[in-house]
């Protein structure tokens, strides 16, 4: 009997089987090599920032650097191959993955003291001034929708343009801060705080009425009535403040458990923990509709403030390099993807006359949010004995006012919430705030030391010690209401003719400091850590640590912070 014919299925099994092994083998090769490209890639922008600080190359922030170098590779890419997902930028990654380090590590290096003492205007600018320029510019895009001269904006949905508004005014002056921050440059230091405050704080702020207005707006349907507009308001005002809950709760459970256990044995565990809480922080947040950024930079402040004293010296030191290293190297994937999308992002809509009217109405918005506000904040910085003056010299001077707002520059918030825009014209929005993005990052960012010196805003050695040695003699204290012993019965004599209103006011905000005071080193401190523990004017590491441990010396840690409060609160006890 004759063997039955072989039939084809073995044969083509084998085929299919081995078609699809060549197929994971070339995307394989194919990712494999494209992340070779992307190492390069992010290689050369790092050495760009290298030469760019070792030779002072003030016109080309890293910042634009690495945009640029991203458009150009972005170009490359487009015209040698069609698989660009690699090539992409995504919202998804950059909120959960490069955000996080960025946002911890501005919290975390935060100097306290300077943010605290100007966060009234930083406050100011933040939260009220975002909220003038999202609906500055949300209802300039709505209006010209309505004129006809953007047709590509919906006129019968304004929520759309208002969704547009908040993103925009999510400002990210990376490239600006990079100029201030030159130690060569010798920008003023109330210069840099303000600007630096207010993009941390705005970040959070613009995407929470993004993510408020996102959960009003119905493409086809009817607008935002007046009946909800308290409960967006509410929505808003509620998200923050848990947000801020979140952060400083999860920061305080941290500073608890470092300050109770021996985990300054084990320094690599310090760190491996601190990174933990760090991504349990802002998911968490996240994942119960809370803005991530608002808890996660709150967290960093509160751990900065008392966990610090709980690490070892290797841990500590570790840590903020570490921190910093991630917010570096953050930065520059996420400005070198933003330049990649110009040519991967495959944009189908676009409108030329929108983008550059967009970019015209930021600059409105930005100005309607600067200079009435500064003169806000000056109002309330004035010197209470001498409404004429302002306070401790602070003044926000109309020349800083106008590098304030040059400093709105936008950023990878403001494109990674374009991305994820809702609605039909999407794809118009995004390409118009990646328009922006590049324009303020490339131009702006490269103005900066021009404007600088223009408006007169660096100081030189010999200025910068005279202010500090002004600010430690003045009889009023900038922002804290306080008064110095120095002048004797004088400055006393001065308070009593001042209005009851004013003289209560200062009295409370005295008494309420001196209370937090007594509060945080009787019962937080001992708690979750911090200088109450320690002789004045020492710092735990040079005295053996948090726990007692070793007798280290490292002399470049900052203790000015402590010093200027236990000082500040001598005044007051005069005072009083």
């Amino acid at each position: 009997m004759e063997a039955p014919y072989p039939t084809s299925e073995p044969t083509l099994v084998n085929d299919t089987r081995t078609t699809a092994l060549d197929i994971a083998e070339e995307e394989h090769e194919y990712d494999a090599v494209t992340a070779v490209l992307i190492n390069v890639t992010l290689i050369s922008c790092l050495l760009l920032a290298y030469y760019v600080k070792r030779f002072r190359i003030y016109s080309l922030p890293e910042s634009a650097g690495a945009l640029l170098i991203g458009v150009l590779v972005g170009g490359i890419a487009r015209l040698c191959t069609n698989k660009l997902v690699l090539f992409e930028f995504s919202s998804e990654v950059f909120f959960f993955v490069l955000l996080p380090p960025i946002i911890f590590e501005a919290g975390y290096s935060l100097k306290r003291k300077d943010f605290f003492e100007n966060i009234g205007a930083i406050t100011l600018y933040a939260m009220l001034g975002t909220m003038i320029s999202t609906f500055v510019v949300g209802g300039l895009c709505y209006y010209s929708a309505i004129l006809g001269i953007i047709p590509d904006i919906d006129k019968e949905n304004p929520m759309e343009a208002l969704l547009f508004g908040a993103l925009i005014s999510a400002v990210d002056p990376v490239a600006t801060l990079s100029i201030m921050g030159n130690t060569h440059l010798k920008c003023d230091p109330l210069l840099y705080s303000l600007v630096f405050g207010e993009s941390v704080l705005n970040d959070a702020v613009a995407i929470s009425l993004f993510k408020v207005f996102a959960k009003y707006y119905k493409p086809t349907g009817p607008d935002l009535s007046q009946s909800e507009i308290p409960a967006a308001l509410g929505s808003f005002l509620s998200v923050s403040l848990f947000s801020v809950f979140v952060g400083v709760g999860l920061g305080l459970v941290a500073s608890y458990l470092y300050k109770h256990t021996d985990l300054s044995d084990y320094p690599h565990l310090e760190t491996s923990l601190l990174f933990c809480f760090c991504y349990l922080c802002y998911a968490t947040s996240e994942a119960v509709g809370l803005s991530g950024i608002m808890s996660l930079f709150f967290q960093g402040m509160v751990l900065s403030h008392y966990n610090s004293y709980n690490l070892s010296p290797t841990a500590h030191v570790a840590s903020e390099h570490i921190f910093s290293t991630l917010a570096t190297v953050a930065e520059t994937v996420v400005f070198l993807y933003m330049g990649m999308s110009l040519f991967t992002a495959r944009f189908s809509k676009y409108n030329v006359l929108f983008s550059l009217l967009a970019l015209v109405f930021c600059l409105i918005g930005r100005a309607l949010n600067i200079f009435p506000l500064s003169w806000l904040a000056n109002l309330c910085r004035q010197n209470p004995l001498n409404p004429g003056e302002s306070s401790g010299g602070r003044h926000i001077s109309f020349s800083m006012q106008c590098v304030l707002c040059f400093a709105g520059l936008r950023g990878a918030i403001a494109f990674a919430l374009a991305s994820g825009m809702p609605g039909p014209n999407r794809e118009v929005y995004a390409t118009a705030t990646l328009f922006i993005c590049i324009f303020t990052t490339v131009v702006c960012g490269g103005l900066t030391d021009t404007v600088l010196t223009y408006f007169d805003m660096k100081q030189s050695s010999s200025m910068s010690s005279d202010d500090d040695d002004n600010d430690s003699n003045d009889a009023i204290s900038t922002n804290r209401l306080t008064y110095s012993p120095h002048n004797g019965n004088s400055t006393n004599n001065l308070v009593h003719h001042l209005p009851l209103a004013r003289r209560t006011s200062i009295k409370v905000y005295n008494g309420a400091k001196k209370a937090w005071k007594q509060f945080e080193n009787d019962f937080l401190k001992p708690n979750f850590g911090g200088r109450s523990h320690v002789e004045s004017g020492t710092h735990p590491y040079r005295e053996g640590g948090a726990n007692g441990r070793g007798n280290y010396e490292l002399g470049f840690l900052n203790t000015s912070d402590g010093d200027d409060e236990e000082e500040s609160d001598r005044q007051y006890d005069d005072s009083e």
